[in-house]
């Protein structure tokens, strides 16, 4: 993958990650309604955060090696 390439990678998790913590925020604002959510909306924003994290290292690592 070009380093062009992971860029537009990071920046479209960046997004999604974004999306994501306030689809978790906005669930503790519904709360005690929505409880029964919280596990699921939880565990896709912590999947995207760690795909993410690892973009990131990726795109350093890249960086690095030139």
């Amino acid at each position: 993958m070009s380093d062009l390439e992971m860029r537009k990678k990071v920046r479209k998790l960046q997004l999604r990650s974004a999306i994501a913590k306030m689809a978790l925020h906005e669930l503790v604002d519904d709360l005690p309604v929505k409880w029964t959510e919280i596990q699921e909306v939880a565990e896709k924003t912590h999947a995207l955060y760690a795909e993410l994290d690892a973009a990131k290292r990726e795109l350093s690592t890249m960086k690095n090696v030139r």
